[in-house]
């Protein structure tokens, strides 16, 4: 069956002035010399390009930023549905902001994102947090305005969820988190329902974004000097499909690479039954795109596979992974993985471990299975005790860090480019990461921060390398 395109849209006049109205509103309000905002995010990257659109216009209502809740006229959290943790941590710390909301009546605190679209979530935060007076789903993000101004103009609380009008909101100011690595969504939602996973239901049916926009964007970044562009969509691999004239996501990774500039070009995440050939030859062939492909493979079990919905087997996925290895000089692999899926077996889980084995991923990032209220993964016969699951659990992750271990300890001795991002509070060293997004720490003067350097690598531990300025 076709996909029919979806529209794209401006955000509206309406929604700007709105945001006048709020910066009038908030300068009577404010408790200190500017209303000041907190945004907290939870979960993962396009969260935060979210939390990063809201926070444009909360800059457009005339807000300044805060890192401490305590100091804020407006507090947002961001939420993310796809673990429990996350869950959890997101109704702990909202409860923790009711003594907060009584000693400054007058702050506003909103909660927002992918946990807001799931009704039992809305229903919990409406009759046990009453102090929260804003919440609203992934679909309203482009009217975040108006619903801020009627719940200060109105001083009821607002709850919108479940509105998908399945179009693309373009022209939302950003306030950008970074001044060198910079997150920049090219899609959103999905179409793959994996039986374990809520985000088709909470960010709703795939879109993509207009070819053109998405070019202008990139642009700004480079000549902005953003030296780390992630592209970002709950599957990469697809993009282009629900176009009115259809575009590749290879094509598109293309012709941002011809961009002049200084700069690495990466993208998440990607799923192996979209990956194409050409994908691989445009990463190979590319002049600023990272040699890392993290590529989630979530079991080594066909029968495992089947039951998650995930349309690919292993061979597939070898044959994909053996081509990049092929064609990708370097090449950096890393990859998800869910331990003690619903039936799973061990015989299963050890198909897992032997295609670690085969792969020698750069790194995993692993998960006990967690059932999402919802998906149909709840609903399986999961007979293996948590105990038994964490067994195996700890039995991947030693494979993995002797895996990582030998990979790390083959680079001691070469030349690196990287990209200095920070520095180690503790210890005063920088923090670097390589085109293979692996880590690298070494000495070195806090103003090469956001700079390329090439470092020589002169020590392996398992996960992280050390190096020193050339």
């Amino acid at each position: 069956m076709t996909e029919m395109p979806f529209r794209s849209e401006t955000l509206s006049e309406k929604q700007r002035e709105y945001m006048k109205l709020i910066a009038e509103i908030m300068e009577i309000r404010k408790r200190g010399e500017r209303p000041l905002a907190f945004v907290r995010t939870y979960g993962c990257q396009q969260n935060v390009a979210d939390s990063e659109r809201i926070k444009g216009m909360l800059e457009g209502s005339g807000f300044g930023f805060t890192d401490t809740p305590d100091d804020a006229d407006f507090i947002l959290f961001n939420t993310c549905a796809v673990r429990e943790h996350a869950e959890d941590r997101v109704f702990g710390n909202v409860g923790a902001l009711k003594n907060l909301k009584r000693r400054h009546p007058q702050i506003l605190i909103a909660l927002c994102g992918c946990m807001m679209e799931q009704e039992h979530v809305a229903e919990r935060i409406y009759n046990s947090f009453p102090f929260v007076g804003l919440v609203f789903g992934t679909h309203s993000l482009h009217h975040f305005p108006e619903l801020l101004y009627s719940n200060l103009v109105d001083g009821r609380r607002v709850f919108e969820r479940g509105v998908d009008d399945k179009k693309v909101y373009e022209g939302i100011p950003v306030h950008r988190d970074g001044s060198f690595k910079g997150w920049l969504p090219i899609m959103y939602g999905c179409n793959n329902f994996c039986t374990y996973c809520i985000v088709p239901y909470v960010r709703g049916r795939e879109r993509s974004r207009e070819k053109d926009v998405i070019l202008s964007e990139a642009s700004q970044m480079i000549k902005s000097g953003y030296k780390d562009i992630t592209l970002l969509g709950q599957n990469v691999n697809s993009y282009g499909k629900t176009l009115e004239t259809p575009v590749t996501f290879a094509s598109l990774l293309g012709k941002i690479d011809e961009m002049d500039g200084d700069y690495w070009l990466r993208f998440m995440t990607s799923h192996p039954k979209d990956c194409s050939r050409e994908l691989i030859d445009t990463i190979a062939g590319g002049k600023h795109i990272s040699r890392h492909l993290h590529l989630p493979f979530q079991s080594g079990s066909d029968r495992i596979l089947k039951a998650m919905n995930r349309h690919y087997d292993r061979k597939k996925y070898l044959e994909t992974v053996n081509y990049a290895k092929e064609r990708i000089e370097n090449v950096s692999l890393t990859s998800d993985i869910i331990v003690g899926f619903p039936g799973e077996t061990y015989e299963d889980f050890k198909q897992t471990l032997s295609l670690i084995r085969e792969v020698e991923f750069t790194s995993l990032f692993t998960f006990i299975f967690s059932p999402r209220k919802g998906t149909p993964a709840e609903k399986m016969d999961d007979p293996i005790p948590a105990s038994e699951k964490s067994k195996w659990f700890r039995e991947l992750l030693d494979v993995q860090e002797e895996i990582a271990a030998k990979r790390c300890a083959s680079m001691v001795g070469q030349t690196e480019r990287v990209l200095i991002e920070g520095e180690k509070e503790k210890t005063g060293e920088l923090n670097a990461r390589t085109s293979g997004n692996i880590i690298v720490e070494l000495e070195g003067d806090p103003e090469l921060i956001g700079t390329f350097q090439n470092v020589k690598i002169t020590q392996a531990r398992n996960w992280i390398l050390k190096g020193e300025l050339i």
